[in-house]
């Protein structure tokens, strides 16, 4: 389920940034310096909207993991600003979505099975005691 969320989030990543098409904080504001390089387009944050799905999907595995997941997934979002490649809103999209697309996964996951839908064939009730 944890893979599933992920590869989801980064193909819908993939599909917006290619719809809004938004530059890079480095090719947009002449001072900024960014740590490292980055190619294609900003919004949204890819590595945020994966951490984010990871950590929803593993929360619905290990519930007491959660302050941790979140916190992991917080760091790298913030750590994509502070190196200079995202603005604040590409990661703060990138959260959203990769959060959405992680409850998405667990509601899927948390759907009845028709087995367990289905009635009993027999009309016979429970044996009398």
């Amino acid at each position: 389920m944890t893979a599933g969320s992920v590869w989801t989030a980064d193909l819908l990543v993939l599909a917006v940034k290619a719809g809004v098409e938004r530059p890079r904080p480095s090719a947009t504001v002449p001072q900024a310096d960014p740590l490292m390089g980055a190619n294609g387009w900003s919004f949204p944050s890819g590595h945020a909207a994966t951490a984010f799905a990871g950590a929803v999907a593993l929360t619905y595995v290990w519930r007491r993991g959660a302050p941790l997941f979140f916190l992991l997934a917080a760091a790298i979002a913030f750590s994509r600003v502070y190196v200079g490649v995202h603005y604040p809103g590409d990661v703060l999209g990138g959260a959203v979505l990769g959060t959405a697309v992680g409850l998405a996964w667990v509601a899927l996951l948390r759907l009845p099975r028709r087995s367990e839908e289905a009635p009993r064939q027999s009309g016979a009730g429970p044996p009398a005691g």
